[in-house]
């Protein structure tokens, strides 16, 4: 289980509602859903810029919801083997189940799960969405399991995913507006000794088009 609050992410609060609403009430509620008929969503895909606290927001939500949490990096997945891409995924999802509730995390799901007929791999990447369509619909059921992805490119990614039933809820996350921007100068500098002259406001105003990571690096 990660260590990340929501009160460590800097605004973004109808994202972070959002991210509650379909993740952290489930898990922690599930007999309340239960007995209204509701099924929650099974997977959830943030997209955005980079650098806009995507990996961050998943993290917290994993935390709150006292949930284990797996985290796979797309390209980690990509192997030269024909069927091994496919096994990894297929273990991931099969220890997820095994240490529920848990949150897989995917980021940069476009490195695995592009739209079919796109490459000349004799269907590796093919076999790789494959067995993720499986993992998510298949005929063992994700009890408890919730299924994150992240991207920057959610034109790349292969449509059957992203239909309801595997993947539910669609959240973009934008670069900061100001008043984010000064959130997260608050939550990053909390630490800080900054000199008196320094204002925060001035700086949220200055900084229009600054990501959350731009501006940690920043004020490192």
């Amino acid at each position: 289980i990660p260590n990340v609050k929501w009160s460590d992410i800097g605004g973004l609060d109808d994202i972070k509602k959002e991210l509650k609403q379909a993740v952290e009430w489930p898990l922690k509620n599930a007999e309340q859903f239960k007995k209204l008929g509701i099924t929650p969503p099974r997977g959830v895909l943030l997209y955005g810029p980079p650098g806009t606290g995507k990996t961050l927001l998943a993290k917290a939500v994993a935390t709150e919801s006292e949930a284990n949490f797996i985290s796979v990096k797309g390209p980690q997945l990509i192997s030269m083997w024909v069927g091994e891409s496919a096994r990894g995924i297929r273990k991931i999802f099969q220890r997820a189940r095994q240490v529920s509730p848990t949150i897989i995390f995917f980021d940069e799901i476009d490195a695995i799960a592009s739209s079919r007929g796109m490459h000349s791999d004799s269907g590796n990447s093919e076999q790789v969405v494959n067995q993720l369509l499986t993992e998510l619909d298949g005929i063992e059921s994700l009890k408890d399991v919730v299924f994150i992805a992240a991207t920057n490119r959610p034109d790349m990614l292969d449509a059957a995913l992203l239909r309801p039933g595997r993947i539910d809820k669609m959240i973009r996350i934008n670069a900061p507006d100001e008043k984010t921007r000064l959130s997260i100068l608050e939550v990053q500098s909390k630490n800080m000794h900054l000199d008196k002259e320094v204002s925060k406001k001035e700086i949220a105003k200055k900084t229009e088009g600054y990501t959350g990571a731009d501006i940690e690096g920043m004020l490192r």
